[in-house]
């Protein structure tokens, strides 16, 4: 576990000040815009379809049965209450970024609000940032789609083929679904989301029903659990199975009332995973025990404790569908993560800051089509090198790039956080002191610790150690600093612009 249309005259008296919508893109240094249009569909988009995005992105399957038993080795009896807090801390975050939300509407929601709260310098760094993380974890992702299923298919039917060819079809189906309207994807993911939650949901039920209240120790919601020497790492852990759930203001252009439906949806997607993942976990640790579970989750059963004890309490269908399932949920979030990747690709191409071909929309669909395609190839081209290379699919192929990307979204949601108090810190426009200060300003202190703590563990996300995480860390601070070096030569070469970049938001309802 993540754009501006409107007109384009003469600049903005005041970087926040937004410009009505005229169906118009905006030009920029009197350069022609893509051919095949660049407004993406509009009022497409709905709370509960924004939901399945977000909390698809997450893939709460995998989180619990793949993640969540390496939380536990770190965080022993305190992981539940890590992923309440860790809840509440992005709650925070959620107060002041759907208060922004109502004020700037863009497919580039991190670049937008950054720009806007930081300056537009800051933004474009992040922007490119945001590009970077998106299609990395996509791409992580199509591998863990061919490793989950390459074995499961495998072991549930008998029938044998490479990862690669699993990842390629994952690549395949992904970008159909994303080149089609966004009103489908959202209700593949919405399936795909339901299913992994009833299978979670009937271990559940089957846990409480052989062991009953005794599943339930009250010892895991003891606050003096969180001193122990691990806890920081599950909290590393923990914040990234949130991962995606940012994403509800990238999808503001294509949703129908966005003033109500990018608030609604988001704090819906925080509350829900913060209490889906919390109660999960104490369940499956009352499985065992609580204190039994921490001793089999620091063993070598802990990969496989939750699917059994979805054997052992429910029956070995549960588990077999466990499997079958997992692999559903990683094609759901590579889904999810494509359409975000994509949009972002869109937004900077509308821009002018990477090729403007990408910001082009299917005239059918009103898709950022461009912009699918290009980055279903690079996911093929990455997917292609790890095959040729004979990389561990699962080790490497996905989790490296996935490591970065999750570390890259972390450190934008920090900035963001910040950017909501610089955007209100002269006017609050209305919106209380709570929602417009102090929220962006306790997230951005936390986030930013979790993100220090995510780089300096940043084996926790790779699997890895030593220069291959220094490789991997490298990208995100050079991509950011091109974004700055790209920001100074706009303003140097073009300041008309430089002036217009971020001012235009889309007026739909």
């Amino acid at each position: 576990m993540s754009a501006i249309s409107g007109s384009g005259g003469a600049p903005a008296a005041h970087p926040n000040t937004p410009v009505p919508h005229t169906g118009e893109p905006p030009a920029h240094s009197g350069e022609p815009p893509a051919p095949g249009g660049t407004v993406l569909s509009s009022a497409a988009i709905g709370v509960s379809d924004l939901v399945f995005f977000v909390v698809a992105a997450a893939a709460p399957l995998t989180a619990v049965a793949g993640v969540a038993p390496a939380a536990m080795a770190m965080g022993g009896l305190a992981t539940p209450l890590g992923y309440v807090l860790s809840g509440g801390l992005l709650a925070l975050f959620a107060a002041g970024f759907t208060a922004m939300s109502l004020h700037v509407r863009n497919a580039g929601a991190f670049y937008a609000y950054v720009a806007r709260g930081l300056g537009k310098a800051t933004g474009i760094g992040t922007a490119y940032v945001a590009v970077l993380s998106y299609n990395l974890v996509e791409i992580g992702l199509v591998a863990c789609f061919g490793f989950f299923a390459s074995s499961g298919v495998k072991d549930l039917t008998g029938f044998g083929a490479p990862w690669w060819l699993w990842s390629a079809v994952c690549v395949a189906v992904v970008g159909v679904l994303g080149w089609l309207r966004v009103t489908l994807s959202a209700k593949v993911l919405g399936l795909a989301l339901v299913l992994e939650v009833l299978v979670l949901l009937i271990l559940e039920g089957g846990v409480l029903n052989h062991r009953g209240t005794a599943a339930l120790d009250p010892a895991v919601l003891n606050p003096t659990s969180l001193g122990g020497a691990g806890v920081a790492g599950m909290f590393v852990l923990a914040i990234g199975a949130f991962t995606g759930f940012e994403a509800t203001a990238i999808y503001a252009e294509e949703a129908r009332e966005p003033k109500r439906t990018v608030p609604r949806a988001t704090f819906i997607a925080v509350g829900f995973l913060a209490v889906f993942y919390a109660f999960a976990v104490w369940v499956v640790m009352g499985a065992f025990g609580a204190e039994d579970a921490v001793r089999v989750a620091r063993g070598g059963n802990g990969p496989d404790m939750v699917f059994s004890a979805a054997g052992r309490f429910v029956g070995p269908w549960l588990s077999d569908s466990m499997h079958l399932l997992i692999i559903t949920s990683a094609l759901a979030a590579t889904l999810a993560f494509h359409n975000a990747a994509a949009r972002y690709m869109y937004a900077l191409g509308r821009e002018g800051l990477l090729p403007r071909p990408l910001a082009r929309v299917s005239p059918r669909s009103g898709s950022p089509g461009t912009a699918v395609v290009v980055q279903s190839l690079l996911a093929a081209a990455f997917i292609a090198a790890g095959a040729l290379s004979d990389a561990d699919p699962y080790a490497v192929v996905f989790l490296w790039p996935n490591g970065t990307g999750v570390l890259g979204i972390m450190a934008m949601q920090a900035l963001a956080a910040l950017a909501v108090y610089g955007f209100f810190r002269r006017d609050r426009r209305g919106v209380s002191s709570f929602r417009a200060q102090w929220a962006p300003l306790l997230s951005f202190l936390g986030l930013c610790v979790l993100t220090v703590l995510a780089a300096l563990r940043f084996d926790l996300l790779t699997g890895a150690s030593g220069a291959v995480n220094i490789g991997l860390l490298v990208p995100l601070p050079v991509v950011f600093c091109i974004g700055l070096i790209v920001a100074r030569y706009i303003r140097r070469t073009d300041p008309r612009r430089y002036a217009q970049l971020t001012t235009v938001d889309v007026e739909r309802d």
